[in-house]
């Protein structure tokens, strides 16, 4: 199996998923779970024991770089379960990438929603507070929570489904320009 094949999977598994969260936010587990077998199984029969080591590694850093921020309510378990299976696609050094790009992603979601909804001033605030909890590793306030009725929330299934998509787009870039 080559490089491209599993970019294609890997693209088709994060597009479906951030479909899924844009139109019902949420993540179903049948995906998740189905993703991390798959790209399990992909990696594995693309390159042995190497391929399930990469594999098992970025699944393992996706869930864990993203659990404390389920555990204090600031993203669900479905976008953190994406993530993981995403790790078991790409494997830690990409996963890293492709994380980093998404982060940005959300935030640029986040700001434009912020400023269409007039709620730049109370967004900072909630801010500061969700920054003050985890610096003394404490569950924020229930206003700033997943929660909470009247939160501003980003869909982060759709802006990781972005990051990999821009990731890909650079990937394919790259490697046409050393052919």
């Amino acid at each position: 199996m080559t490089a491209q094949t599993l970019w294609i999977f890997t693209v088709f598994f994060a597009v479906w998923a951030g479909a899924l969260d844009w139109r019902y936010r949420r993540i179903p587990n049948w995906l998740t779970v189905t993703g991390l077998v798959a790209g399990l199984a992909l990696n594995s029969a693309s390159s042995g024991w190497h391929g399930a080591k990469t594999s098992l590694l970025g699944a393992g850093l996706g869930l864990l770089v993203l659990l404390p921020f389920v555990l204090l309510r600031a993203l669900g378990a479905g976008d953190w379960k994406l993530v993981g299976a995403l790790g078991a696609f790409l494997g830690p050094r990409q996963l890293a990438d492709v994380l980093m790009a998404a982060v940005i992603v959300a935030g640029v979601m986040a700001l434009v929603l912020v400023v269409a909804k007039g709620r730049f001033g109370e967004t900072l605030r909630n801010m500061g507070g969700l920054l003050r909890s985890l610096a003394m590793l404490q569950k924020p306030d229930a206003a700033v929570s997943l929660d909470s009725p009247t939160s501003t929330k980003v869909p982060f299934g759709v802006a990781v489904a972005v990051a990999v998509l821009l990731y890909a787009a650079v990937q394919a870039w790259q490697s046409m320009g050393r052919a």
